[in-house]
């Protein structure tokens, strides 16, 4: 079960991308008028390229740990673990994330190339077009993120329902107190007491005497 350290990072991940919509949500409304129609266009846009960015430095992590952590969980789940139980509910979460990591994945790749193409023609200029390209990535990606929003925690909690009813340390400690009852009480078995010797008959005759 090598994929359960990659829980706490997947944790972490899925809370910062939580955290980076709320802290938008909480302050996106004073940008626009009643309607909901940006009044504050710098202001509006500004906002929502530093969410972008923030969220998807947590997409990464994502990219990272979460094919693993989902093979890992999909190989220790059962079919009643889909059914009933405390994972239930997350594992249905969890339809469509192969889906959602995929095209994240694209979108890094597709930014991977920009950048080595500005690497070998633009070399002078590759800090202001990085820099656009990025808000591009982040933007497009921030699609995945808020799926992620919803589908991240499930994964994580699944994770690690799993690898704690699977493990092996506890395991290893409830088979080494197996042990060690099964000598205790070899032990008590080979080291009984002798009994003690049996009392004479308060009936037996009395010895005779030799003439």
């Amino acid at each position: 079960m090598a994929w359960r350290q990659h829980l706490p990072a997947l944790a972490s991940a899925a809370a910062g991308i939580q955290q980076a919509s709320d802290a938008w949500d909480a302050v996106s409304d004073s940008f626009c008028d009643d309607t909901g129609w940006p009044i504050d266009q710098k202001g509006y846009a500004d906002g929502k390229v530093t969410r972008d960015a923030e969220a998807w430095k947590h997409v990464e992590v994502f990219l990272a740990h979460g094919p693993e952590v989902l093979a890992g969980v999909r190989a220790a789940a059962s079919g009643a673990d889909y059914v009933e139980g405390p994972i239930s509910e997350d594992l249905r979460r969890l339809r469509g994330i192969d889906t959602t990591l995929e095209r994240a994945r694209q979108i890094q790749h597709e930014w991977d190339q920009v950048m080595a193409l500005m690497d070998a023609s633009l070399p002078g200029s590759r800090e202001i077009y990085a820099s656009q390209a990025q808000e591009i990535r982040n933007s497009e990606g921030w699609h995945y993120a808020d799926k992620l929003a919803f589908q991240g925690p499930a994964l994580a909690r699944a994770g690690d329902y799993l690898a704690n009813r699977a493990d092996p340390g506890q395991s290893s400690q409830t088979e080494r107190a197996q042990v060690a009852l099964a000598r205790s009480t070899t032990v008590n078995h080979g080291a009984t007491p002798a009994s003690p010797p049996a009392p004479p008959p308060s009936n037996a005759p009395a010895p005779r005497r030799s003439r």
